[in-house]
């Protein structure tokens, strides 16, 4: 599996808003330098899937369990444990955020989500696009004058509002 020196560690001041198997996941992954793209390639998941699960925002299958339990060396009853019961989603940050990263994608949809909607509502009508039905992966794209660029794809199942 790939090391890497670039890699997440649990933010100390999450501790008490995050589940403990956060802090049983993150420590493992630390002590052994993966990344979550390593994991999730081991996992045949995406690495935003797998963040999820870190921060408790995913549910677990007991596949991901067993094979969590061999690439970080955790004991499968230890994550089986911490991991099986179904997540407490939106509970990690304030809001509005206050960590810069998280505050400027708050600050997109602030800035552009009205526009979104719009948009939406034209090409597909009045409805929501899914978080739950939902996929999402994040790529690095360098322009020709050597800048880096984030890449954020969000891919939700249209939701048309239904009239009762």
């Amino acid at each position: 599996m790939a090391h890497n020196s670039n890699i997440a560690v649990l933010d100390t001041s999450l501790i008490d808003r995050l589940p403990a198997s956060s802090k049983t996941l993150f420590d493992a992954k630390a002590s052994k330098s993966l990344t979550f793209e390593s994991i999730a390639q081991s996992l045949g998941r995406s690495e935003v899937a797998v963040a999820a699960l870190f921060y408790g925002q995913a549910q677990a299958s007991s596949a991901d369990v067993k094979k969590l339990s061999e690439i970080l060396s955790v004991p499968e009853e230890v994550l089986a444990k911490q991991l099986l019961g179904f997540p407490d989603r939106g509970r990690a940050g304030p809001m509005p955020p206050v960590e810069p990263l998280i505050y400027r994608l708050y600050e997109i949809v602030q800035n552009y989500g009205y526009a979104y909607k719009a948009i939406l509502n034209e090409k597909f009508g009045d409805g929501i696009m899914s978080a739950i039905s939902f996929s999402t992966k994040v790529e690095k794209e360098v322009d020709e004058q050597g800048n880096a660029w984030a890449v954020i794809t969000l891919r939700g199942k249209w939701l048309p509002f239904t009239r009762f």
